[in-house]
């Protein structure tokens, strides 16, 4: 099985850095796309070689932040000769994720999202990466430091549940954009006609009816937030604070933050 990944990140570099190369195993390719003057994204994606490709299309005639014809003009550099994962800048995958989506033998007929929990604040999210759960407790955090407890206990993080999105009009469960999965032969492209982030990734789980829209329920994904804030806050660009340790938090390496 191959799997192309497709992330947009732009003035993201910060939640980038912390979850792309944890993400990167899952994949067999990966494209990052970002605007010429982000060059910090530029630069993380040297370091760790990962393609990026810079564009102007976001802002182009005056839109706010054009996410999905950024997302449509990226697709153009994949093979879309197997299965394609749009991935957002602030999304980390569990470990065994590769093993699962190959495990439940994919449809290519089919779109798939997951749920996601959310994590706030760089401090949480360090003290998840040392195997640290929330009150100091270890047990807690054993969702991602074993996803799958006994070969057949999923266990979410320890983090707060995100919503799914369920469209009555269109049937119930859509996947939206924080991770979408197609196949490449289906030949689906994204909406370009929003002027900013909001609903181009509804308008393209839509062009598959509902009983091909999917949900991969061994997989949950861990949404980075560096504030608490409302619902749309970064649709039309970057808004909330950055993704980093505090003035008076130590520089330590996540695992030597201790329970």
């Amino acid at each position: 099985m191959k799997i192309e990944c497709i992330t947009i990140c732009v003035g993201y570099s910060d939640f980038l850095r912390e979850v792309l190369p944890h993400n990167l195993a899952h994949f067999d390719d990966y494209l990052v796309v970002t605007r010429f003057d982000d060059h910090a994204t530029q630069s993380l994606c040297r370091e760790l070689s990962v393609e990026c490709r810079p564009t102007d299309l976001f802002d182009k005639g005056g839109d706010a932040f054009a996410k999905g014809r950024a997302i449509d003009w990226g697709l153009g550099f994949l093979r879309r000769d197997a299965w394609i994962c749009h991935l957002d800048a602030d999304i980390y995958l569990p470990p065994m994720t590769r093993r699962w989506i190959e495990a439940s033998e994919p449809d290519d007929q089919c779109i798939y999202g997951c749920d996601r929990v959310n994590c706030v604040g760089f401090e949480a999210w360090r003290r998840y990466l040392a195997g640290c759960g929330v009150g100091g407790s270890t047990t807690a955090a054993l969702g991602h430091l074993l996803p799958h407890r006994h070969h057949c206990l999923l266990t979410p993080p320890p983090f707060p549940m995100g919503s799914r999105l369920v469209l009555r009009e269109q049937g119930g469960y859509v996947p939206i954009g924080f991770f979408q999965l197609w196949h490449g032969r289906q030949g689906r492209r994204y909406p370009l006609r929003q002027g900013n982030a909001e609903h181009t990734d509804v308008l393209h789980a839509l062009q598959w009816p509902r009983d091909k829209r999917r949900l991969l329920e061994e997989v949950i994904a861990v949404h980075l937030e560096s504030e608490r804030s409302k619902m749309g806050a970064n649709w039309s660009g970057r808004k909330t604070a950055p993704f980093g340790p505090s003035p008076l938090m130590p520089q330590t390496p996540a695992r030597a933050y201790g329970c």
